[in-house]
């Protein structure tokens, strides 16, 4: 196979309907790099954003590590399927929690994963997801063990609703609808950066706005954002279930993360047996550029690991 250098982008490919919902089919657009015959790392992104929040950077550094690695956008955003006929939920319900007209929830999202390993004939792959992915991780690890090689929970939590809610201003950020328009958009993206970034690693605000342009490009869905939230919120506590987990699990976090409060990290580590945990000091919720070495020697790390 080409070797990709750091800057190359994977061509996008297309899993067609995976996935049969009652509103139809749902595709997912996925990449794929690095050699087939060695193990998978599948790459699950967090609520509304697109594969390409996992860099092909570090896509690259994983694959110099040994694995074949599979990003993916999640249904109802980016290029996967967006689920149009699927009305927009209420907010009262979607941010409290409530489970009235919920479209899906996160193990029909971690089904998308496990269905998209089925059409890459992958038996079992290592599994790493950030925020919602880091709950789509989980998922997969606990309704799916049998395709679970080892998992990396990343600035996460378990459903605990004790552990559900983020500082005041980064709730009051969430709430805000998204831009409909370019420009409003990429101001937003800006405005984010002192609410979610990390403070010991600032993020170069010029990076982000490319990264922020290529996703309005791929596509921005506010709907289908409003509905993989209420699939968070009516998420199931997976304490209880994450404590028959048997495979080699690390849980990544940042001290300084404001929407999803470390305890929400330390919480799944105590609920994992044999589960590590690595707090990093002053990371916020993003994945900062200089941290990239570090996560990925935790990742591998973790999937040499036996238990």
């Amino acid at each position: 196979m080409k070797q990709m250098s750091v800057t190359e982008t994977p061509p996008e490919q297309t899993a067609h309907g995976v996935t049969e919902t009652g509103y139809g089919p749902v595709d997912i657009t996925f990449d794929d790099c690095g050699n087939p015959d060695d193990p998978a790392l599948l790459l699950v992104a967090g609520l509304g954003t697109q594969m390409i929040y996992w860099d092909e950077g570090f896509c690259e550094t994983m694959v110099k590590r040994g694995f074949r690695v599979i990003r993916m956008d999640n249904r109802d955003c980016g290029r996967s399927t967006v689920l149009y006929n699927a009305d927009v939920p209420h907010v009262v319900p979607m941010m409290l929690g409530v489970p009235a007209r919920v479209r899906y929830r996160l193990s029909d999202m971690a089904q998308d994963s496990v269905n998209l390993l089925g059409h890459l004939g992958i038996e079992k792959a290592h599994v790493a997801g950030f925020s919602m992915g880091g709950m789509i991780a989980q998922t997969i690890a606990v309704e799916h063990p049998d395709r679970v090689l080892s998992l990396c929970s990343i600035m996460s939590r378990t459903g605990a609703f004790k552990d559900a809610l983020p500082a005041p201003r980064q709730l009051a950020a969430m709430m805000r609808p998204v831009a409909n328009d370019y420009d409003a958009y990429i101001e937003r993206t800006l405005e984010l950066i002192p609410l979610l970034g990390s403070p010991a690693y600032p993020m170069d605000p010029q990076r982000l706005v490319a990264l922020a342009d290529r996703a309005w490009e791929r596509g921005i869905h506010r709907q289908g954002t409003a509905r993989q939230l209420h699939a968070v919120n009516v998420q199931p506590n997976r304490n209880k279930a994450l404590g028959g987990l048997k495979v080699p699990v690390v849980v990544l976090h940042g001290s300084a993360d404001k929407l999803v409060p470390p305890r929400g990290g330390r919480a799944t580590a105590d609920a994992i047996p044999g589960a590590r945990l690595r707090m990093f000091e002053g990371m916020g919720h993003d994945l900062p550029l200089e941290l990239w070495p570090l996560f990925a020697a935790e990742i591998d790390a973790n999937a040499n690991r036996t238990l």
